[in-house]
Formats: structure tokens, C-alpha cells, sequence
């Protein structure tokens, strides 16, 4: 009678036992999930995106690109960014967060094509896979390439300035910082253009820092000492915007025609009153998005299409800005 009592009873404490010990390794992982390092408990892939900047509408429709292609592939995403354009040192602080919290892949916009390439190396070399996008890198072990061809928008821009200006040209550069791959590449493309011509007879450049209020001044400086100046590249968002808002407050958008990159709101509400006379729109949420996805395809051993994706670039101006298709690519959901 004893044994069959005591029989069950074992049964019982074990159960028990094996439940407290559940509760215990449960309460223990739970614990470590908010650690620093730890980033997975929900066995998600980890990646991290580090763009330029998270103010512009140009990185902000990056990164509703990115977090899209993220959901739909079921990614634990980080989209991070300098608060200034021109710091390379914080994106390179970026990396090395990255590479310490265990991402299994980098989507990289490099601020600096040389300053940022010894950071990017470490990545690669903890065997991080590094997609690049927008503004490339120094690096020959990047994984894949997804961006505008930068050389042949600065040449849109430029024959867009020829077919509308049948005279002479006298060019005005605001570009950004020097050491961005992008804008170098823009401005070459431009002055290509433009200068195959024969029409040019001078060309003028500055470089600025990346904020409107610099552009502004650029632009101010450019076009108040060389008045004679009639054809201005203006070679991102917020050169485009500076530049904008100084033809406008120096009363000559009828003399001067503005050639821009990236759109917003008000550079497209520029276009539409005659500040600027033409936009070369990229598709920043393509870049996010096929970025997503092409470190989704590494990260789980799937071929990639190729290790350089181009992304489209269209002219907009005041004769095609009402095109239902244009309308939708310049005033996109996610603005």
C-alpha cells in the first residue's frame, strides 16, 4: 500500500521541481533580453542602418524604405544617423556600435568615401556583410552597391541647363562636403555636360557645409560677386533649398535658373513659383527598401541579382510636375 502511495508522490516533486527550474531559466532569459549586446531573443536577425542625416525628407523616406522592407522580412532593424551630415567621426562610433551589438548586417551611407573606410573595414573583417547606398565608400569588400548613378544625374542636370538656355552659360556649384563620392560625382557629370557644349564661359564653385542656412550663404556669396552668373547646380536637398531661398530674397529667379537634387515640400513648391527650374529626383525609398532586402538575401545565403543595383532618376519640372506619376514621386506617403 506504501508503494503505490509513495509512487505518485515521486511523480508529483518532480513535476514540481522541473516547473520551479522552467520558471527560473525563463525569468533568466527574459533578464539578459535587455541587454545591450543581446538583440535577438525573438530569433530575428539584427541589422543596422546608418545613413547621412534623419531630419531631411530625403533620409526620412529613406528610412520608411527600410523599415518596410524590414517588416516584410521580418528583420529587427536600427535605422541611426549623425545629427550633422559633415561628422563621419559619428557614423564611424555608429559602426563599431553595430559590430559590438551583434548586427548580422551594415546598410551604410558614407559621409566620407575615405574618412569612413577604416570602420567599414573592421565590419567586414568581424564578418558583417555591408550594403552600401546613396554615397559610396573606399572600401573594394563591400557586398553590394544600391544608388544613383551620380555621374549621369549631374549630366541630366546639365543638358536639362542646355536645352532650356540656348546662350551662353555662366555655371554657380553649390555642392556639399568635398569628400562625399555623390556630390563629387554630380558635379562632374554637370560640368561634363555643360562644358562638351562650348556655351560655358565661366564656372564658379563653393563648397559648404550641409545645412540650408550654409547653402544660403553660398549662394548669396556666389551670385553677389559673380552677378553675371545666370545657371546655378544646386547638388543635394539642402543645397537646393539655401539656394532657393537666395535667388528668391535677391530678386532674381527670372535671371537665374536653378538646377536641384532631391525634393521636399518646399523645393517643389520652388519649383512651382520659379526659384528653382528643375529638380532630379532620385528614389530614396528604393534605396532603404532593396537595401533591407539585399542584407535579408545575404544574411540567409540567397544569391544577389548583382553587387551593383542602380535606382531611377527622373526629371521634374513646371511643364511634367502635374503627371499623376510625378505627382506621386514627389509628394510621396511617407512626406
Amino acid at each position: 500500500m506504501r508503494s503505490k502511495i509513495k509512487f505518485p508522490y515521486i511523480i508529483i516533486m518532480s513535476l514540481i521541481l522541473l516547473l520551479l527550474l522552467g520558471i527560473g531559466i525563463y525569468t533568466l532569459v527574459r533578464r539578459n533580453a535587455g541587454s545591450e549586446y543581446i538583440r535577438r531573443g525573438d530569433d530575428k536577425s539584427y541589422i543596422v542602418v546608418i545613413g547621412k542625416s534623419d531630419v531631411s525628407a530625403f533620409w526620412r523616406s529613406v528610412s520608411y524604405g527600410a523599415h518596410a522592407a524590414a517588416s516584410e522580412y521580418n528583420l529587427n532593424m536600427t535605422f541611426v544617423a549623425p545629427a550633422s551630415e559633415e561628422n563621419y567621426e559619428a557614423q564611424n562610433e555608429m559602426i563599431r556600435a553595430a559590430i559590438m551589438g551583434q548586427a548580422q548586417a551594415i546598410i551604410f551611407s558614407a559621409i566620407d568615401y575615405n574618412g569612413n573606410a577604416e570602420a567599414i573595414n573592421e565590419a567586414i573583417e568581424a564578418g558583417i556583410p555591408v550594403i552600401v547606398i546613396d554615397s559610396d565608400v573606399n572600401c573594394e569588400e563591400v557586398s553590394c552597391r544600391i544608388m544613383t548613378d551620380n555621374y549621369l544625374a549631374g549630366r541630366m542636370a546639365g543638358e536639362q541647363a542646355l536645352e532650356n538656355n540656348p546662350g551662353p552659360l555662366t555655371v554657380g556649384i553649390v555642392n556639399y562636403d568635398i569628400n562625399s563620392a555623390n556630390g563629387q560625382q554630380r558635379e562632374q557629370g554637370f560640368c561634363d555636360a555643360v562644358n562638351e557644349s562650348g556655351r560655358v564661359t565661366d564656372i564658379y564653385t563653393v563648397n559648404c557645409i550641409s545645412t540650408r542656412e550654409s547653402a544660403y550663404e553660398g549662394t548669396m556669396q556666389l551670385l553677389t560677386e559673380h552677378p553675371d552668373i545666370n545657371t546655378v547646380a544646386a547638388l543635394n536637398e539642402l543645397m537646393s533649398l539655401g539656394s532657393g531661398y537666395a535667388v528668391r530674397d535677391l530678386g532674381v529667379a527670372d535671371a537665374v535658373d536653378i538646377y536641384a537634387f532631391d525634393s521636399n515640400v518646399i523645393s517643389v513648391g520652388m519649383l512651382e513659383t520659379g526659384e528653382i527650374e528643375g529638380l532630379i529626383v532620385q528614389n530614396p525609398y528604393a534605396m532603404g527598401y532593396l537595401g533591407v532586402e539585399t542584407a535579408y538575401r545575404l544574411i540567409n545565403g540567397l544569391p544577389l541579382p548583382s553587387r551593383q543595383i542602380g535606382t531611377t532618376t527622373t526629371y521634374v519640372s513646371s511643364s511634367n510636375m502635374y503627371d499623376i506619376d510625378i505627382q506621386r514621386m514627389i509628394f510621396r506617403f511617407d512626406d
